[in-house]
């Protein structure tokens, strides 16, 4: 998706390109048709490219009021007791191959409701 957006009062006088001053911005000329380009990765949203356009044809709101893009989607995991999120899936079955165990999803809480209560447990257990 392209935030960068030049309207019809552009007649590809090159101001923009010229005086981008993080290089964002190129062209290419081909048979019959110059070719605007932007690089969002090296833009600075500076709106210098937009100050210097004689044409006013620079739609730079586009570039402050960008949105945001998914990137990936993964399964989550939540706690076993309260159904809080915890971690996604992917990253509790890595968690569990470096333990070489299972991990029980438990919330900080509800693991230490269970530590307390397995320390309990044990201490009965060696005093009887």
């Amino acid at each position: 998706m392209s935030y960068f957006k030049v309207n019809e009062n552009c007649n590809g006088c090159l101001a923009c390109v010229q005086n981008c001053p993080a290089c964002a911005l190129s062209y290419e000329d081909e048979a019959v048709s110059r070719t605007l380009r932007h690089n969002m990765t090296l833009c600075a949203r500076c709106g210098q490219c937009w100050r210097v356009c004689p044409q006013d044809a620079i739609e730079f709101q586009h570039l402050l009021q960008s949105a945001w893009d998914d990137v990936v989607t993964l399964d989550i995991v939540r706690c076993s007791v309260c159904d809080e999120v915890l971690y996604t899936d992917a990253y509790g079955e890595h968690v569990q191959e470096r333990l070489q165990k299972e991990v029980e999803p438990r919330c900080p809480k509800h693991q230490e409701e269970f530590s307390r209560l397995a320390r309990a447990h044990f201490q009965t257990e060696k005093k009887a």
